[in-house]
């Protein structure tokens, strides 16, 4: 009899659990396509996006010491970056509660994490990978997707990366090893998987995507249910560079947010301001601006 009640329990408590993300993911969704619309004629002509040269100092040793040539390999430049997302993903395991360096540029946290063998977050493997990006001589960013609730501290970072060949930003998430595609296998970009979500159109992510190669990534969960509530509100520094995230005493850093018009409720321009540096926050409705190719 005890055995009958127990399965019946777990029926019932995995019933509801498969309910609440149905419910969710059919929640996140509909919040995502109220906020389609951005404002088209807004102007922000003062704000540039730039990314540091490959020739920087730090970029050359940060290639050098982990001969990121070798780890790229000898392919076209969509092998390259999968390789080297896929180098950061299997190098570094992912725990979203163990937080970041102090010192966060890629060098550093390499480092600190092979020798104490330590995690990072999804922010930290994004800075990473995009400082391993810009040192191989890509224009990249990391991007920091957030729900409409400003509450909710659940967000997630992932990349996008130039990819010349293809004239456009495609999406790299070294916490998950995920890519994104059409239904011709054609690669997306951040823009083009929030408008495919937006719209019912079909995408497919790749095979191998996972989580600390513990568990597989389904699309539904995923892209439908997880990304579906993470790309309502989108942020990015201004400057790519290498070492721009540590905190330093009379440090500047400024970001800019991507928000709909759904959203379009703040103050144009955020201040945060203390003892090590200060942050200028953005608010834009302007896509053309924020997708900018480099």
């Amino acid at each position: 009899m005890k055995r009958i009640v127990i399965v019946f329990f777990s029926i019932i408590l995995f019933s509801s659990t498969i309910s609440c993300q149905i419910i969710n993911e059919g929640k996140y969704l509909n919040l995502l396509k109220n906020a389609k619309d951005y404002d088209l004629n807004e102007k922000n002509e003062d704000i540039e996006f730039t990314y540091q040269s490959k020739k920087d100092k730090n970029l050359k040793l940060l290639k050098n010491t982990y001969n990121l040539d070798s780890i790229a390999g000898k392919g076209n430049d969509i092998s390259k970056v999968i390789n080297l997302m896929r180098w950061i993903h299997n190098l570094i395991p992912w725990d979203g509660c163990k937080g970041i360096p102090d010192k966060r540029n890629a060098y550093n946290m390499i480092e600190v994490c092979k020798t104490e063998n330590r995690t990072l977050n999804c922010r930290g493997l994004a800075i990473t990978l995009n400082e391993v990006y810009l040192a191989m001589g890509y224009k990249s960013r990391y991007v920091t997707c957030m729900p409409k609730d400003s509450t909710d501290n659940d967000c997630h970072v992932i990349n996008m990366v130039y990819i010349k060949s293809l004239h456009k930003w495609i999406w790299m998430d070294p916490t998950f090893e995920a890519y994104v595609m059409n239904e011709k296998g054609e690669l997306l970009s951040i823009e083009e998987v929030r408008d495919r979500l937006i719209n019912d159109k079909p995408m497919i992510i790749n095979p191998d995507a996972n989580w600390n190669h513990k568990h597989s990534q389904t699309i539904k969960r995923y892209l439908y249910s997880y990304m579906a509530k993470n790309l309502y509100r989108i942020e990015c520094a201004i400057k790519s560079e290498y070492n721009y995230e540590t905190k330093e005493e009379g440090k500047k850093r400024e970001f800019i947010q991507l928000i709909p018009l759904d959203y379009k409720k703040y103050a144009n321009i955020k201040h945060n301001h203390g003892i090590r540096g200060s942050i200028k926050t953005y608010y834009i409705s302007d896509p053309l601006l924020f997708w900018e190719k480099p």
